[in-house]
């Protein structure tokens, strides 16, 4: 359960459940077992995230807001329902959630065929 951005000015009461794959859920144990808090800041972790982008050279610009964008498409192509998405993302109402689905013409195709 992770807490933040919420409310007019900001005031961390959004809630968001955060699911970890199996391989990081120990690290982030890991972590918290000796630190009540994460120990970076918003600019910290850009430039964390700007670096490893860069080490696997991936040429596009990558920011937090591009991987949870990214995560979000992801997510919808591979069936996730839009009220998991939307609460995973921390989103208050469903048509902020629906910006992620931008599906190709093929993913259209794709899904009519497999329900129909």
């Amino acid at each position: 359960m992770v807490y933040g951005k919420g409310g007019p000015y900001g005031s961390s009461s959004k809630r968001r459940v955060i699911p970890l794959s199996h391989r990081i859920q120990p690290l982030v144990e890991g972590h918290f077992a000796l630190h009540e808090k994460l120990g970076m800041g918003p600019r910290t972790i850009q430039r964390i995230i700007k670096r490893v982008a860069n080490r696997a050279h991936v040429s596009r610009p990558v920011t937090p807001h591009v991987l949870r964008h990214t995560f979000s498409v992801t997510a919808v192509q591979k069936g996730i329902s839009l009220p998991a998405l939307q609460r995973l993302l921390g989103h208050d109402r469903l048509t902020t959630t629906e910006i992620y689905l931008n599906l190709s013409p093929e993913d259209v195709i794709r899904e009519f065929q497999a329900k129909w």
